[in-house]
C-alpha cells in the first residue's frame, strides 16, 4: 500500500465542529452541572437548553439573570470553538428582555456574526416558548492551540492544557 492510498480524508467543516463539541463538553462541568444540553452544533453556531429550575431563581420568583448569561455564555464558547482553535470570551454583554419563567425550557442560539484573525463577534439569542427573553453579543479571542489531539492512528484525545 503506498502512502498515498494511506491517506485519510480530510473532516469536514461539520465534523471538526462536532469533535470540538465532544471534546469540550467532556470537561466541561460548569454546562453539566446546570443541566444543559447540546441541541445542534455546526461551524460557528450551537443551540443548547436548559430548563429553569427553582435553584435558578430569583427572590422575585424569575430566572435569575446569572443563569440566563451562563445558558447565552455557554452556547457562545461551543460556537467560537467548531474550528478546533481554543477560543474563549474576550467581552460579554447581555440585554434582558422578559422574565425567565421556573420549569420553563430555554434554548440560546449562537451564531457567528464575524470571525478575523484570532477575533470574533457572535450573537446568541435565548429564547422561552419561541420568544426571546434575552439578547448576548459575545467577542471571542483565540488563544492557541487545538481542542482535540489526534493520535497517529487518527484516534481522538483530549488537547494538552497550556497555563
Amino acid at each position: 500500500m503506498t502512502a498515498a492510498a494511506e491517506t485519510v480524508a480530510p473532516l469536514s467543516p461539520e465534523e471538526i465542529a462536532r469533535r470540538s463539541a465532544d471534546a469540550m463538553w467532556a470537561t466541561d462541568h460548569a454546562s453539566q452541572g446546570l443541566g444543559m444540553e447540546i441541541v445542534s452544533i455546526g461551524p460557528g453556531t450551537a443551540t443548547l437548553a436548559m430548563t429553569l429550575t427553582e435553584r435558578m431563581c430569583n427572590g422575585f420568583g424569575m430566572g435569575h439573570g446569572g443563569f440566563i448569561f451562563a445558558l447565552a455564555d455557554s452556547a457562545f464558547a461551543f460556537a467560537c470553538n467548531t474550528y478546533d482553535e481554543r477560543t474563549v470570551a474576550q467581552h460579554c454583554s447581555v440585554t434582558y428582555l422578559r422574565p425567565g419563567t421556573r420549569g420553563k425550557r430555554l434554548v440560546a442560539r449562537a451564531r457567528e456574526v464575524s470571525r478575523s484573525g484570532r477575533s470574533g463577534i457572535y450573537d446568541v439569542e435565548v429564547s422561552q416558548d419561541d420568544v426571546v427573553i434575552a439578547q448576548f453579543r459575545g467577542h471571542s479571542r483565540t488563544i492557541g492551540g487545538r481542542i482535540t489531539q489526534t493520535d497517529a492512528g487518527g484516534a481522538d484525545a483530549p488537547a494538552s492544557k497550556k497555563s
